[in-house]
């Protein structure tokens, strides 16, 4: 049974290229649901035949799974659904030219974070195919800083609590966790 709850890392340049076209992309999100390339055809105004091609390099492709067939009469429809309820493209799927953060020197550069983001997601998704359950922790929230002044000495006060929380908690024995903390402005939309 598909899993259209999860969140799939597709680090394959060649998945990648499959997922990616826009007809295949709807397809996908329509398939969050299950459904067939005839439910489809009418939904998107597309012949089915089209569709049928379509759906059937998804499945080539580990995409969509087939769930169920029922017979119409003297034909027989196939009912898909997609692997995932969202898709994120990996890093590896970029090959020698995925982001890594050792090759950006400024620390504070918006490259910086991009590569350092491209990394967790990299580090993630390695750890979802080696474990069948990741230990996790992630934080997010919002903070308004009034001038310049405060957003340093809070970076500064976060860094010294962070290093103190580290001190205390880290063994040598134990499993070696990443900590990331990334701060960028708010998107407003």
């Amino acid at each position: 049974m598909a899993q259209s709850d999860h969140i799939e890392i597709i680090q394959d340049p060649e998945k990648a290229a499959v997922a990616l076209q826009p007809l295949r992309l709807q397809i996908l999100k329509l398939l969050a649901e299950p459904g067939s390339p005839s439910s489809l055809s009418r939904t998107l105004g597309v012949p089915r035949q089209h569709l049928n091609y379509h759906v059937r390099e998804l499945e080539a492709a580990g995409l969509v799974e087939l769930v169920e067939e029922k017979r119409r009469g003297s034909a027989i429809e196939r009912i898909y659904q997609s692997t995932a309820r969202a898709y994120v493209v990996g890093p590896k799927a970029m090959g020698e030219l995925r982001a890594d953060p050792s090759d950006v020197q400024d620390r504070f550069s918006t490259g910086y974070l991009v590569a350092l983001g491209s990394k967790l997601i990299e580090d993630v998704a390695d750890l979802r195919e080696s474990r069948s359950v990741v230990p996790t922790l992630a934080l997010e929230t919002e903070i308004c800083f009034a001038t310049d002044a405060a957003r340093g000495a809070f970076a500064r006060e976060l860094t010294a609590a962070i290093s103190r929380l580290a001190a205390t908690y880290h063994q040598d024995d134990g499993e070696v966790f990443r900590v990331v903390i990334a701060a960028h402005p708010t998107v407003l939309i």
